[in-house]
């Protein structure tokens, strides 16, 4: 059973922005989210309450962050692009 999916701001902004070659690749990292959230890293310190799902796109790695809401079943998107830089702005 998959859970609901909503998108914030931030990551709305970059994913109209994505090639459409790239979007196919996205969506399924976005499919595999919502059917299984525990399938990303829970990431410690400042970004204790993200997840983070890596996947591959056009032989770059790629991460897909968000955050999750156990009790309505939500999955939260917050941000995806390359890996580099990746934390450092989402910090911001």
């Amino acid at each position: 059973m998959s859970w609901d999916v909503r998108q914030t701001r931030r990551f709305a902004r970059v994913y109209k922005k994505l090639h459409d070659n790239m979007l196919a690749e996205v969506d399924a990292a976005v499919e595999a989210v919502a059917c299984n959230p525990d399938s990303g890293e829970k990431k410690k310190g400042d970004l204790a309450e993200l997840w983070v799902y890596k996947f591959r796109c056009l032989g770059q790695l790629y991460l897909l962050g968000y955050t999750r809401d156990g009790g309505v079943r939500l999955v939260y998107l917050e941000a995806v692009g390359p890996h580099e830089n990746f934390y450092r702005d989402l910090k911001r």
